[in-house]
């Protein structure tokens, strides 16, 4: 005889349905993708879609200090299960990226209750507040954890500069009551995450479900150069103090500092590039650019970070440069529970689909947790790798496949 959980079938056309509602929020006509930037009005929106449909399935839905979205099904007693992701996206996103996890811990939420399941653990779904790091880190699941400080909610700013306190309190929201988010170790038994990889491994693989065993930390940075705007026709080359040089010339550096102190796992990225003056006749008297690093090692992070310093020193005095390195964030990578990886693995192979075990290259709120709760992750595969982009995609067998696997983990460790 079976036990319930391996019984237990998902409604592949109400996830879709959920999928098409929350993408249409933050859908953009003439801008590709989803855009649900991390307290924005689209980000709300979501949310507040979500805290009905949570409503609709019988959770207890409520918004915490933070903004995570939290929808609890007050059955059985002890510690809960913890299930879900996030709703927010970078600019032109993809429709999967996080949004899938919290839609399909729905889904397991409403597949037992269908089933007429009566868990012996409470189970919550959550929707975590800016994971996509708008405001550096993974806010939502930091605040969960009660590892925000005052210092770090104050001092918090995007791109442009807009202060994270005054985004939360354009939405309603109290920064000076951050610390409410956090949650006692002793009330949450697990949490569980399902996303898309957004790598190529499964998909070349023809595997449909990861196991994740570890997350790549991240650090971020924003480095300035300065140097002096001049006239680009009458400023002799060996004159110049060239800001755009200098950031060529850390660029050109990322292989020799990948192959000096990096490894196998290594990603190093420059991904966000100000000029200024920014006009074709001047010499760029400033650039500001982002670097993003990750490795599964922390070692490996401190001597990429340590190597990025000296490659960003020796550009700048190449070409008569001052430099400044904010440092935005730093995420330690994370080995998520063994016994909860192994539990996740007996589910997958239960399955009969192929699988395997593998590490995270991209961060997750399952990383953040992990410090605080027993947390697992599985992914389901990325069509050609793609992701934080319009053309992100899973095959429609794919996402029912994992949803399922998810929602019968979800199950079995809510003793259903």
């Amino acid at each position: 005889m079976t036990d319930a959980p391996s019984r237990l079938r998902i409604d592949p056309d109400r996830l879709r349905a959920d999928l098409d509602a929350v993408n249409a929020i933050g859908t953009i006509p003439g801008l590709p993708g989803v855009n649900r930037p991390s307290f924005s009005d689209a980000d709300m929106a979501g949310r507040r879609w979500l805290m009905a449909r949570m409503a609709e399935a019988g959770l207890a839905a409520r918004m915490d200090a933070v903004g995570n979205v939290i929808g609890r099904w007050e059955t059985g007693s002890g510690p809960a299960v913890l299930a879900g992701s996030h709703l927010d996206t970078v600019p032109m996103g993809g429709r999967f990226d996080g949004t899938l996890g919290v839609c399909a811990a729905l889904e397991a939420v409403r597949a037992m209750r269908d089933a007429g399941l009566s868990p012996r653990r409470p189970v919550e779904v959550i929707a975590f507040a800016d994971e996509e790091g708008r405001f550096g880190g993974m806010l939502g699941s930091e605040a969960v954890c009660g590892l925000l400080t005052a210092e770090r909610m104050a001092a918090a700013v995007d791109e442009t500069g807009a202060r994270l306190t005054d985004a939360m309190r354009a939405q309603g929201l109290d920064p000076d009551r951050f610390a409410e988010a956090a949650r006692d170790p002793a009330a949450i038994a697990v949490f569980l995450e399902l996303h898309i990889e957004q790598g190529p491994i499964l998909a070349e693989a023809g595997e449909t479900v990861g196991v994740v065993e570890g997350v790549s930390g991240v650090f971020h940075w924003v480095v300035t150069l300065r140097g002096e705007a001049n006239h680009s026709g009458t400023t002799p080359m060996d004159a110049r103090r060239d800001a755009f040089r200098g950031l060529a010339a850390f660029g050109a550096s990322i292989d020799a500092i990948l192959a000096e102190a990096g490894g196998p796992d290594t990603r190093l990225t420059v991904g966000k590039v100000a000029l200024a003056p920014n006009f074709p006749h001047s010499i760029a008297g400033e650039a500001v650019f982002t670097i993003i690093g990750r490795d599964p090692d922390e070692a490996v992070m401190r001597r990429l970070a340590e190597r990025c310093r000296v490659g960003i020193a020796a550009a700048a005095a190449a070409h008569g440069l001052a430099a400044a390195v904010e440092e935005r964030s730093w995420l330690s990578p994370a080995r998520l529970d063994a016994a909860v990886a192994e539990g996740l693995a007996q589910d997958a192979a239960a399955s009969g689909l192929p699988w395997r075990r593998m590490v995270s290259g991209a961060g997750h709120d399952a990383q953040t947790m992990a410090r605080r709760f027993p947390s697992g992750l599985i992914f389901a595969p990325s069509i050609g790798g793609v992701s934080h982009a319009p053309e992100e995609d899973t095959a429609w067998a794919d996402v029912v496949a994992a949803a399922q696997i998810f929602a019968r983990a979800v199950a079995r460790r809510a003793g259903a």
